[in-house]
């Protein structure tokens, strides 16, 4: 079962694009760990808020993925430039363009 999961964070007012470097700075070991997908975005309209989507082989393999050192140490950097408001969303991946359900992982080109 391919698990998706979004979510938005609200940033500290001109901490942004610092947030937006820590997240994108610690997935080194995503793949390994069962990541297909991790995009780190931020909105057109608002600019303190960044969105994060993900999708992985398992939310088991997403919950691993919290353990690892580098996701760890991005987490703690981050965190004191957040608000605290955040907003989430799990999904079971039904299928999609760029999603091939039957193995469970992303299609890459």
């Amino acid at each position: 079962m391919t698990y998706a999961c979004q979510g938005t964070m609200r940033i500290r007012p001109g901490r942004r694009d610092e947030v937006v470097a820590i997240l994108l700075s610690g997935t080194d070991g995503l793949r390994a760990a069962g990541c297909h997908l991790y995009a780190v975005g931020v909105s057109e309209t608002d600019p303190d808020l960044v969105v994060v989507s993900e999708l992985w082989a398992s939310k088991e393999h997403h919950d691993a993925s919290l353990e690892l050192p580098e996701t760890k140490a991005a987490i703690e950097a981050a965190m004191p430039m957040l608000t605290g408001e955040f907003t989430g969303a799990e999904a079971r991946v039904e299928g999609g363009l760029g999603v091939d359900v039957l193995t469970g992982a992303a299609s890459r080109p």
